[in-house]
């Protein structure tokens, strides 16, 4: 009896917990606006994207700053925007983004960490969020169907499997493939979504009080609520082995890991669940390119007062007596600059944070020191970035993308290659994701006819590149130029296997940034792409009670990615979670409210579409342009 009570007690008080909230809400008003015409004028981009820090520019009166202007942190600034709040980001780079940040090179636009993203349709809250903390303004274009095509084994013997979206298709498409493994399929399917579906938990976890989240833990009910945390501790292999035999399903079942950055067995089914329910209903790309992101949110932070600067390296967060941030400094040239604001929000990973922008006793803190030792830096990544002669129907490319394997033992091809001498993985890199965003982009024809543009990643071990890290980027050694050009010509050989079309008399640039060029442009220790490694331990309930929003260090916290998952769903995620800790609501149930809200009002808006073009019909009334004109204004 004093069991259950204590049970029901306890379901009490989290449900009041969740569903509580007593702080503002960001979601609350409707902001979308009427669709702006696009820009496409670098130097008028430029003008909200490259706002060059100074010290004038600093707004007064400050209610926080964000270090670093990814999304995490630009997710995070937005919201606290939408409640009023006067919010200064900072950003090391000569532009606005993150891994959302786009360059050019002779006159070819690149992405750098934006490829795809799922959950997309118009009435999830996914979409209603992003909708929201753009005004509307960022548009979404679909990919193909299918979105992945998984390429496997050597050039005399390629496999080819579509990936489709949707939850009817994907199975039958793959069923088609594997005749006799429909068991399996269905088994798999059924996992991912029962282990997705659980994620909730993660965030409750991160944001309840402390000791809830310990008693939930230390009582094993974290493990009976979620399935999520049921499976956390199992790898990958391991569960997608026990659903068949045949080796070429296992592979593709599993062909998604380069999203995350671990190979099979080091994986968490749990994480790989998250990433295979994001891409069920679909893939998008952002029409215009990734840094439409960026361009559509800074304006909401500076409508509120607050700013986005970059060339701005906060080189330490500044802490009184009793251990409290107040402000951070910023290094302008030789001169320190202190600015100082009631919290400070880290977008810069775990590992900067802690380990770079903290005074020396502070990273001594146990507290500090047990969030550091339940982590370690994510795998280097490597990317290779073609610009094309031709458009897309010349070059045969699709709104899709490529992941290609030499074979289908996964595990140990990354393994092997990992951990080779770094000259012999350099000749034969075994695993690839090849994408063009070129291709993707409706508008990338009318800003650059004629050309196209590919998008290749894998990884690569920070310590192959580490001798050359303190060369000028634009000018190292000769020897890391070497290692680098036999990176590219051995990807090349792939990719033109893949893509017949593409020769080498069509490559107009081709370049390469190793785990070093990733340190110095997006501020990652290792390189590293996906931040904290997302191995089994990054999936723990004790982790995710441990590594929260909020620093054992009074008014600082923690955003993006290293606070929730990687990817772009994963560090605005982390924004959400930090923004309810902040606010003291719950911004995800808030996000879920918006989308049913949007949800209603679409369908009020068709309803009285239908019942206006009907009746204008039956009178001989205007078009149905018209009606629509006339229920819009």
């Amino acid at each position: 009896m004093l069991i259950v009570i204590v049970c029901v007690a306890l379901v009490v008080f989290i449900l009041k917990y969740v569903l509580g909230s007593s702080g503002p809400n960001p979601f609350e008003t409707d902001t979308r606006e009427p669709l702006k015409k696009m820009v496409h004028n670098r130097k008028e981009k430029n003008k909200v994207l490259k706002q060059g820090f100074v010290a004038s520019k600093v707004p007064d009166n400050l209610d926080a700053i964000i270090i670093g202007s990814g999304i995490g942190g630009l997710g995070l600034a937005v919201l606290l925007a939408k409640v009023g709040k006067k919010v200064l980001v900072l950003e090391q780079h000569d532009r606005a983004g993150g891994c959302c940040h786009t360059f050019t090179e002779k006159g070819f636009e690149f992405d750098v960490g934006i490829h795809y993203i799922g959950d997309l349709l118009e009435h999830k809250p996914f979409r209603c969020m992003l909708d929201h903390l753009t005004n509307g303004q960022l548009q979404w274009e679909p990919l193909e169907n299918p979105f992945d095509q998984v390429v496997m084994g050597p050039p005399e013997n390629r496999r080819r499997y579509p990936i489709y979206s949707g939850r009817t298709r994907f199975p039958e498409e793959l069923k088609k493939c594997f005749p006799g493994e429909e068991k399996a399929i269905d088994e798999y399917l059924k996992l991912v979504k029962k282990t997705g579906r659980g994620v909730w938990l993660l965030a409750l976890l991160k944001t309840c009080p402390v000791p809830v989240a310990k008693f939930l833990i230390y009582t094993g009910l974290v493990k009976r609520l979620s399935f999520f945390f049921k499976m956390a501790s199992r790898s990958l292999t391991e569960v997608v082995n026990e659903l068949t035999e045949n080796k070429e399903l296992r592979a593709v079942f599993t062909y998604i890991f380069g999203t995350y950055g671990n190979m099979p067995k080091d994986a968490s089914f749990s994480m790989h669940s998250l990433l295979v329910n994001h891409y069920l209903n679909g893939a998008w790309y952002p029409k215009g390119g990734a840094s439409e992101i960026a361009y559509h949110m800074i304006p909401i932070i500076e409508k509120a007062g607050g700013a986005v600067l970059v060339r701005a390296p906060v080189n330490r967060i500044l802490f009184n007596d009793a251990k409290e941030a107040y402000g951070v400094s910023v290094m302008k040239g030789q001169e320190e600059i202190h600015m100082h604001a009631p919290m400070v929000i880290s977008n810069a990973g775990i590992f900067n944070t802690y380990q770079k922008l903290l005074p020396k006793e502070l990273q001594a803190m146990p507290s500090i020191q047990e969030q550091l030792s339940m982590m370690k830096n994510g795998e280097g990544g490597l990317s290779v970035f073609l610009g094309l002669n031709g458009t897309k129907e010349e070059l045969a490319l699709k709104a899709d993308n490529y992941w290609i394997f030499s074979e289908n033992n996964l595990d140990e091809l990354v393994e092997n290659y990992l951990n080779g001498k770094r000259e012999e993985s350099a000749k034969s890199v075994p695993f690839l994701f090849v994408a063009s965003p070129s291709a993707k982009d409706p508008t990338w024809e009318e800003r650059s006819p004629g050309k196209s543009t590919l998008s290749l990643v894998s990884f690569a071990k920070y310590e192959w590149f580490e001798e050359w890290k303190d060369d000028k980027v634009t000018n190292r050694a000769p020897d890391y130029k070497e290692l680098k050009q036999t990176f590219i010509d051995s990807i090349l050989e792939v990719v033109m296997d893949v893509f017949p079309k593409i020769t080498r008399d069509k490559i107009e640039y081709i370049d390469a940034g190793t785990p070093i060029t990733n340190t110095h442009y997006i501020g990652a220790p290792k390189g590293e792409i996906y931040g904290a490694d997302h191995g089994i331990a990054r999936f723990s309930p004790e982790f995710n009670a441990t590594v929260r929003p909020q620093t054992p260090l009074k008014n600082l916290y923690l955003t993006g990615q290293d606070v929730f998952v990687c990817g772009f769903a994963g560090a605005l995620a982390g924004a959400l979670t930090c923004g309810s800790v902040i606010l003291n609501r719950n911004l995800h149930l808030d996000a879920i409210a918006l989308a049913k809200k949007t949800k209603l009002m679409n369908a009020k808006l068709k309803g009285d579409y239908a019942a206006t073009f009907s009746c204008r019909q039956r009178h001989g009334g205007e078009s149905s342009v018209g009606s629509l004109r006339l229920i819009l204004s």
